[in-house]
């Protein structure tokens, strides 16, 4: 029997696709990772994070999950309930909030506990990154997990970024003495200031005086709404990521993403002197 794994996304880490591998290696089965010819095989397991990428080259027999196909297929449960320890996944499913442009509500439901940072490590690496959805949403949860951080001189990345709104004097000090890469918060709708400015003066007073703030672009803003956000960002001397719902973008935006995107551009010059720079006319 040959196994065929097909990532359609292959730049990014598939949680799912690594559980059916080790299923199948320990069984002794041969197992390939995105062949460059996905014929010959008894069985095809293809996954796909986003809806937007193109499934034109998924055979039709192919087992296929994923929010890229749909909200609903799930692994059977023996392979669901394998934990490679491959020093990435989720300690926590679902989130407290319902954002119109997340499918995570309806794909995972309310937040709660399914594993903790051991059953993700390999007893080795000094860095692990979590994919969980919104951790803070379980404060006790999240402070067990910094706690095994520290016991463990492990390196934490919070992925999917830490929802701004719950921070808490109490959660900025865990933060500043837990071992991690920058932080990464959500900066969704302009309707946020008030909350943005007050999480970083909390942060600040911890001692973490800049983090990089998602900036959610061509959903539901203008572009001055985007580059109103994205400079004051700026002024408090705060990273940004320009994130394209979907993909989907215009030149101008793409643009804007080249500039805020790259940090020392973003802190170096203002988005009038890069247009300038590149010949970009908005």
């Amino acid at each position: 029997m040959k196994v065929a794994l097909y990532n359609l996304e292959p730049k990014y880490k598939n949680l799912a696709l690594e559980k059916v591998r080790v299923y199948y290696q320990n069984k002794g089965i041969q197992v390939d990772t995105c062949p460059a010819i996905l014929h010959g095989y008894d069985e095809i397991w293809a996954s796909s994070i986003f809806s937007f990428t193109p499934k034109d080259r998924t055979p039709f027999h192919a087992i296929t999950g994923g929010t890229g196909f749909d909200l609903k297929t799930v692994l059977p449960e023996e392979i669901d309930a394998i934990e490679p320890h491959l020093n990435f996944g989720f300690t926590t499913r679902g989130c407290i909030r319902k954002c119109k442009f997340c499918v995570v509500p309806e794909k995972e439901g309310y937040i709660r506990a399914t594993g903790d940072l051991l059953s993700l490590w390999d007893g080795k690496a000094r860095d692990i990154t979590l994919y969980d959805n919104n951790i803070l949403g379980l404060p006790d949860h999240f402070a067990m997990i910094c706690q095994q951080s520290r016991d463990n001189k492990i390196r934490l990345d919070f992925n999917q970024g830490l929802d701004h709104r719950l921070l808490t004097p109490e959660i900025c000090e865990i933060l500043k003495v837990t071992p991690h890469k920058e932080y990464h918060f959500a900066f969704d709708y302009p309707a946020y200031f008030n909350s943005v400015d007050k999480a970083i003066d909390l942060l600040e007073n911890a001692g973490i005086h800049r983090s990089t703030w998602m900036v959610l672009v061509n959903y539901n803003t203008t572009f001055e709404q985007d580059l109103e956000r994205l400079n004051y960002l700026r002024s408090r001397n705060q990273n940004a990521c320009v994130m394209r719902y979907n993909g989907t973008t215009t030149p101008e935006l793409t643009q804007l993403a080249r500039w805020a995107n790259k940090h020392d551009w973003f802190h170096g010059v203002t988005w009038e002197q890069f247009k300038e720079r590149n010949s970009v006319k908005c």
